[in-house]
């Protein structure tokens, strides 16, 4: 699969889709904007569309929208995570994106916090 940019146009609309809730973090990733509540990324930009980690019952409803699909970043047939990748379309519509980042947000932040790895002695 060949890479594709994210649009700098998506940056803005994915930051003012994320919740406005002080434990949401955004972090540079793929090229794009990534964020993660208690060290757990449940949202990012990557290629045309976003990816976000969603509960069961939310992932079928997103795997239902013309155009969703698993997350493949390597664009060989095989997830490599349980995220999901929103339909590309889901970039003009805030609203409904953001509907989505809340869901995702919920999710992630009924997870366990990750830990941070300890840094190497050199």
């Amino acid at each position: 699969m060949a890479w594709i940019k994210v649009p700098a146009e998506h940056h803005p609309i994915f930051r003012a889709a994320l919740p406005k809730d002080p434990r949401v973090e955004t972090l540079q990733m793929f090229g794009g904007v990534a964020a993660k509540v208690n060290g757990n990324v449940f949202a990012g930009l990557f290629g045309l569309s976003t990816m976000v980690l969603l509960d069961e019952a939310d992932k079928k409803k997103a795997l239902a929208l013309d155009g969703a699909s698993m997350f493949d970043p390597m664009g060989d047939g095989r997830a490599r995570s349980d995220k999901v990748m929103l339909p590309p379309a889901m970039m003009k519509k805030p609203a409904e994106l953001k509907k989505w980042l809340a869901r995702a947000f919920d999710a992630a932040s009924k997870l366990p916090p990750k830990k941070k790895a300890a840094k190497k002695k050199k």
